[in-house]
C-alpha cells in the first residue's frame, strides 16, 4: 500500500470512528434523557397514588365526623346512607350482645356442671364406673387398677 493510499484510508478510518463516536454520544444523551423523563413520571405517579391515599382517608374521616355530628338530621341525600350506618351500628351492638350472652351462658353450665369422674385408665377398653360393663372377652384391659373388673 502506498503512502497516499495509506493516509487515504487513515482519514477515512479516522472520519468513520469519528462518526461511530458522534453517534454515540447522541445515543447516549438520548437514553440519558429517556431516563430523566422515566424517572420523572414514575415520581409524579408515586406522588397522584400518594395523594388519592390521603384523599380516601380524608373523605373517610369527613364521612365519620359528618355521620357524628349530623346523624340525626342529615341532609336529605345523606339521609339513606346515615340510616344505613346507624342500622350497621345496631346490628354490630346486637352481635355483641349476643356473644356477651353466650360467654356467660358457657360460665354458667360450666359452673353448674359436676366434675367429671376418673377412669381407671385412659384405654378405651378398660370399664367405666359408670356403665359398670367389662370389655369383650376376647380383649384384656391395659391397666392394674383395682376399679377395673377384668
Amino acid at each position: 500500500m502506498s503512502n497516499a493510499n495509506y493516509d487515504e484510508f487513515k482519514k477515512k478510518a479516522k472520519e468513520t470512528l469519528d462518526t461511530i463516536a458522534d453517534a454515540s454520544v447522541d445515543a447516549y444523551k438520548m437514553a440519558e434523557e429517556k431516563a430523566r423523563i422515566l424517572a420523572k413520571k414514575t415520581k409524579l405517579r408515586a406522588g397522584i397514588v400518594n395523594d388519592k391515599a390521603t384523599i380516601r382517608r380524608l373523605s373517610v374521616e369527613l364521612g365519620g365526623t359528618y355521620y357524628k355530628l349530623f346523624k340525626d338530621a342529615p341532609a336529605a341525600e345523606l339521609e339513606p346512607l346515615c340510616a344505613e350506618i346507624t342500622e350497621a351500628y345496631e346490628k354490630i351492638a346486637e352481635k355483641e350482645q349476643e356473644i356477651e350472652e353466650l360467654k356467660n351462658l358457657s360460665v354458667a353450665k360450666a359452673e353448674e356442671a359436676p366434675p367429671e369422674e376418673e377412669k381407671c385408665c385412659e384405654e378405651e377398653k378398660c370399664c367405666d364406673d359408670e356403665k359398670e360393663e367389662a370389655p369383650p372377652e376376647e380383649e384384656k384391659c391395659c391397666c392394674d387398677d383395682e376399679k377395673c373388673d377384668e
